[in-house]
């Protein structure tokens, strides 16, 4: 059976920008896996490290049972998500668990460090899926087959610099919309401290505001997600793109990011 691999920064990261997709490809039948590479440790302004750890944990398997999503355990702390061997070979372990047929993960260039170090550790996991010579943490064994990335729209829809990122594909997430808007409620600790620390006025109203912006660019769908495709180099034999292949009419290829391509 097909499998996706969502792979975040954070508790709560997968409900923003990824988990439409991943509810449309559990609707043809695909496993899905929810994999926040941090405990959400720093996500509080009012409770320590300890007592927002635990609080997030429950949140995000909460969310994870929402989607219908397989709950794999974070690896490390908020700010400590960098890109070394000693985390590597923990989410390589992860990834060679699922032997995933898509990977979905963030932005490369995104609002922070911890986002984009997350996209850098989840496309080199998956690089070193089948090469028994990378030794993973705990000792898990090497998957063969293909797999596919994709890159997940960053938040605000412009990288760190302020420069728009533009979608290579949307998929429309406005049948799940509900749904995905449920998973995001679940972390219910994170209301609060965004609208404080980040001045996003309403949790919920922030997301539907940023998929409904995704949705309008597509120029099709009211909701959507964008995503950018990985090179298949290292990946698959040829380029592929299974993520269209499953969703069909629901996945909108934009034809103007692949003219840009050459």
């Amino acid at each position: 059976m097909p499998s996706a691999l969502a792979i975040a920064a954070h508790p709560d990261d997968i409900e923003f920008v990824m988990a439409g997709t991943l509810l449309r490809l559990k609707e043809v039948g695909w496993d899905i896996h929810y994999f926040n590479v941090a405990t959400g440790n720093c996500g509080s302004l009012e409770t320590g490290p300890q007592e927002t750890r635990i609080v997030r944990a429950k949140e995000a398997r909460e969310a994870a049972r929402i989607l219908g999503a397989k709950f794999h355990a974070p690896v490390c702390e908020d700010l400590e998500i960098v890109y070394s061997v000693e985390l590597l070979r923990k989410v390589a372990a992860v990834v060679r668990e699922v032997g995933p047929t898509v990977v979905l993960t963030h932005s490369p260039q995104d609002y922070m460090e911890d986002h984009m170090n997350a996209s850098r550790l989840a496309v080199t996991a998956a690089f070193a899926r089948g090469m028994p010579n990378f030794h993973v943490t705990p000792p898990t064994s090497p998957v063969e087959g293909e797999t596919t990335v994709y890159h997940a729209m960053p938040h605000g829809l412009r990288d760190g610099l302020r420069r728009k990122v533009e979608a290579g594909a949307w998929v429309d997430t406005t049948p799940v919309h509900e749904k995905k808007r449920e998973s995001l409620a679940a972390h219910r600790s994170q209301k609060d401290w965004l609208d404080k620390s980040q001045g996003m006025d309403s949790y919920l109203i922030s997301m539907d505001e940023m998929s409904e912006a995704v949705g309008n660019q597509s120029g099709k769908f009211k909701h959507a997600e964008g995503w950018r495709r990985h090179s298949h180099l290292g990946f698959s034999a040829k380029e592929i793109d299974p993520l269209a292949d499953a969703l069909g009419d629901a996945c909108l290829i934009n034809a103007d990011y692949e003219k840009s391509l050459g």
